[in-house]
């Protein structure tokens, strides 16, 4: 079975286009060290929920897109070793101020799928 690392994270929608860009370097860093597979989705249909949502899960504000996103490695083994080379990789350093969203509401993790069809 393979090894999920899943993101979760309110964009502005003014800065859609330079997330996307951001997103693209990641995605060919992420293959690059090895990632079988990595998916960003922009919320098209995400209601905000009365007690729990993708929306409130990061506090997205009105003018924010939320966006999920996740990446895919053979197994947990290989994703500790692909996430090292990444954070190292200068393509990838960016001050906080200059991302395009609140890396402070980003909710992510790694989880061990169990089911794949």
């Amino acid at each position: 079975m393979s090894y999920v690392d899943g993101f979760l994270v309110a964009v502005p929608r003014q800065n859609l286009e330079a997330y996307k860009k951001m997103a693209q370097t990641a995605a060919a860093v992420w293959k690059e060290y090895g990632a079988l597979e990595y998916v960003e989705c922009i919320g098209d249909d995400v209601p905000y929920g009365e007690y729990t949502s993708f929306p409130r899960a990061v506090q997205a504000k009105e003018d924010e897109i939320v966006v999920f996103a996740w990446i895919v490695y053979e197994s947990r083994e290989q994703r500790d070793a692909i996430m090292a080379k990444v954070m190292a990789d200068p393509r990838l350093k960016h001050h906080p101020a200059d991302l395009p969203f609140d890396g402070r509401r980003l909710i992510y993790g790694g989880f061990e799928s169990f089911v794949e069809m």
